[in-house]
């Protein structure tokens, strides 16, 4: 679903063109300059919705508040023109000094030089003693650190108790359950439940659920060496997994779960109250919760045992251009938004629960019940969690457009099982050479 106030999975993002960062790589620097008054001017660039822009500004005064040296320009957009806007700036020599960036687009970048390298800045100017080393790796590529990120989060199953309750079906044991058992979870809450009910929202459009299935089977998405390491005969039964929900009618019939994921999150089933589960971030869970007007329990992924699936991300990551004119003031103002308590207590989880373990803590008791219960959720479930996975390779946005197209297809019945992997793995290793 495309972004809005938490949303950080969409449907269609785009790879950065070739040609925008060539371009880049052949000019000359241009980014930052000097403000009036002789004051470092720093652009800084991010993504998200109205709440997340007006956080972010609140957050800028008090950053130029504490460095009256420099003058921070903003420049936000939505999720769905972001990526585009960045290459843009990139062809054009006009990179933002600081970036907001996503894990599936950070090696695109990195590898073309077009990030800024921050070891140098580390630990002098900008301090990971307190960030959360489960997750601070995710920022480093070829082992240099080329990103910091603003916080966690995790990817599980949303479930709504009250059309549990209306169903007459127990709330299942999130430690133990199988996939077998969510299926069938599902099915039963919608034949037990109006016609416009259902027990699940598909789960098939989005590779962050496919990642955890293959890596409880002990095979990672991408394989450490360079392209797909899933298995055929995992893609298999996640495609017919899809089948069987569609088939039990533990999903909606194929065209309104169409209809449902590209729609926005406010129309996703469980914020109209149409679904009982759906597959979220938990980053997402605040806003879900207030759609809905229900207090919602966030559960583990069905197949956690013996081997766990699920892992920490990051809700997204600070990068600055290689090209900035004012490395150390960029450093400067990466650090003041991973390590500064008044960052934290303006943005609380918007940007995922904060990186610096000790702010974390210390803003529990500030978050509002859903951001409380998805912390909550957090300090329980990540000793079990399997370690991240590593950063996905150029052009993984490409794949997460071949799984929904795939997805789609099986759920119609366009194509077979067996076709439905072959094509997958055959334009999905097309998209990642």
């Amino acid at each position: 679903m495309p972004d809005t106030s938490r949303t950080e999975v969409s449907p269609a993002p785009r790879r950065l063109g070739v040609l925008a960062l060539s371009l880049l790589m052949l000019v000359t620097a241009c980014s930052g300059g000097e403000a009036e008054g002789g004051k470092v001017a720093l652009r800084v660039l991010w993504w998200g919705s109205d709440s997340r822009h007006q956080q972010t500004q609140r957050m800028i005064e008090e950053f130029e508040e504490e460095h009256p040296n420099i003058d921070v320009e903003p420049e936000f957009t939505g999720w769905n023109d972001y990526w585009d806007r960045l290459a843009t700036g990139a062809a054009a020599n006009d990179l933002p000094d600081v970036i907001q960036h996503d894990a599936d687009y950070l090696r695109e970048y990195a590898d073309r030089g077009a990030l800024l390298e921050l070891d140098e800045h580390i630990p002098h100017t900008l301090d990971t003693s307190k960030l959360d080393p489960s997750v601070l790796g995710t920022g480093k590529v070829e082992g240099k650190t080329v990103a910091i990120p603003s916080g966690i989060n995790t990817y599980g199953i949303a479930a709504d108790p009250v059309i549990f309750e209306q169903a007459g079906v127990p709330m299942p044991d999130d430690k133990t359950w199988t996939w077998q058992q969510f299926i069938d979870t599902a099915a039963q809450i919608t034949a037990k439940t109006p016609d416009d009910v259902h027990g699940l929202q598909d789960i098939g459009f989005v590779d962050a659920g496919l990642v955890i299935f293959a890596r409880q089977r002990g095979e990672e998405f991408y394989a450490p060496g360079g392209g797909l390491g899933v298995s055929d005969r995992t893609l298999a039964d996640w495609f017919r997994m899809m089948q069987q929900a569609r088939d039990s009618q533990a999903e909606p019939e194929p065209s309104r779960s169409v209809e449902v994921q590209a729609g926005n999150v406010d129309q996703s089933l469980i914020a109209t109250n149409k679904g009982a589960m759906g597959a979220w971030w938990t980053n997402q869970l605040p806003a879900i919760t207030e759609l809905s007007g229900r207090e919602l329990r966030f559960l583990r992924f069905p197949g956690e045992q013996p081997k766990p699936g699920m892992y920490l991300k990051p809700a997204m990551l600070w990068t600055a251009s290689s090209n900035t004119d004012h490395p150390e003031e960029a450093a400067t103002f990466i650090n003041w938004l991973v390590n500064s308590p008044k960052a934290a207590e303006i943005q609380l989880s918007d940007r995922g629960l904060p990186i610096n373990t000790d702010i974390r803590h210390q803003i529990v008791d500030k978050l509002k019940p859903a951001d409380r219960q998805a912390a909550q959720f957090l300090d329980e479930v990540t000793p079990a969690l399997a370690p991240p996975p590593q950063i996905p390779p150029p052009g993984s946005p490409e794949v997460q457009d071949v799984l929904m197209q795939v997805n789609e297809a099986v759920l119609f019945n366009r194509i077979s099982i067996e076709q439905a992997v072959q094509q997958f793995r055959q334009q999905a290793t097309a998209a990642i050479e």
